[in-house]
């Protein structure tokens, strides 16, 4: 395909995905094959709780709104402006997705056809519907995508490179399966925030949605505070308790009741206000449900550790604090050029012989 033939087909997709919003589901009528797809995804969102509980439809909305808000003309060309397609040569890209959040694999999805590759895609068992669907809909598009997308049930083969998604532990095992193939590996990271006590309500209410989208369940989602020796977590508990619904979710609920008993049986100190505790630690990586936090007293001593230890964080979260940082309430809004752990997909992509 032209490089503007699949552009368009993005946006194509965007504009389809622009009609689902949480209460308000709105048919346009100028939206290719709706006939065809709007009420079969209406469906598909309802039923994505029972193929996964944790994909409620508040967060498979909040997903679908925020590829909807990516896929516009205006981001595609901005962000494949930076790239000469002309040399590439196709390939095909083996990937290999996780399900932990909603479409979690739709960029690297995105990255492959869009640089003019194939892809063989095994998706995760916890989300096996919701990519399939797009795809169709981007084939009804563009029929010369069926040869360029296939979805793999079994084992990955026949394949020139990869990109996998997972666990420190499914790493290992992907770096020694695809030791001989161009890769990239993907393994465990978490976001944080860097606080100062001088942030707004409004800022920390915003970091309560980086630490409750998804039930917390992302890379992207905050999971350890730094804060200031002294600090008070009152104006914080104050501005998360509008959060405090998640509790009415039983499996969060059941893992909140689990991970405070396992801290407390251990005689660990907690910060605790009904339904998210907080834990002094060292760790990046928190339970559902508990954030940890640690306190520092020099903010460039705090820098130059976060740098050391940047392959455990996807992103920071601050208020101008930190070189590079994102703002509160952001970090499941990343653009299109926000890559997953700072390696830029396209590139790979295409200097990948």
């Amino acid at each position: 395909m032209l490089e503007n033939d699949k552009k368009r087909c993005f946006i194509e997709l965007g504009k389809f995905l622009n009609q689902f919003s949480v209460g308000e589901n709105s048919k346009n009528p100028d939206v290719l094959y709706n006939e065809m797809f709007f009420e079969d995804f209406e469906n598909l969102i309802q039923l994505s709780q029972s193929h996964n509980g944790w994909y409620t439809p508040e967060n498979v909305y909040f997903s679908i709104r925020s590829w909807a808000n990516a896929l516009t003309e205006e981001n595609l060309r901005q962000w494949i402006s930076a790239y000469n397609f002309e040399s590439n040569k196709p390939k095909k890209v083996g990937l290999i997705v996780a399900g932990n959040i909603p479409l979690v694999g739709f960029h690297d999805f995105l990255s492959v056809l869009i640089s003019g590759n194939s892809v063989l895609i095994k998706t995760s068992s916890n989300d096996q519907f919701l990519l399939p669907f797009l795809a169709k809909y981007l084939i009804s598009i563009d029929p010369e995508l069926y040869n360029r997308i296939t979805f793999v049930e079994g084992k990955l083969e026949n394949f020139d490179t990869v990109i996998a998604t997972g666990s420190n532990n499914t790493a290992r095992y992907f770096e020694y399966y695809f030791k001989d193939k161009p890769s990239i590996i993907r393994k465990n990271r978490n976001s944080v925030a860097v606080l100062n006590g001088e942030e707004t309500k409004e800022q920390l209410v915003a970091l309560g949605e980086d630490i409750f989208r998804y039930f917390g369940l992302g890379c992207r989602n905050v999971s350890k505070l730094f804060v200031p020796k002294g600090y008070s977590f009152n104006a914080f508990f104050e501005a998360i308790f509008e959060y405090q619904e998640v509790i009415q979710y039983e499996k969060y609920a059941n893992n909140y009741d689990y991970n405070k008993a396992v801290f407390l049986m251990s005689n660990f100190k907690l910060l605790d206000n009904g339904f998210l505790t907080l834990k002094e630690d060292s760790s990046f990586s928190s339970p559902i449900s508990s954030v940890f936090y640690e306190f520092y007293e020099n903010l460039e001593d705090l820098k130059l550790r976060l740098d050391s230890e940047s392959d455990q964080i996807q992103c920071i979260v601050s208020n101008n604090l930190i070189e590079n940082s994102i703002d509160f309430g952001q970090t499941q809004r990343p653009n299109l050029w926000d890559y997953a752990d700072n390696v830029d997909t396209i590139s790979f992509l295409l200097t990948t012989k």
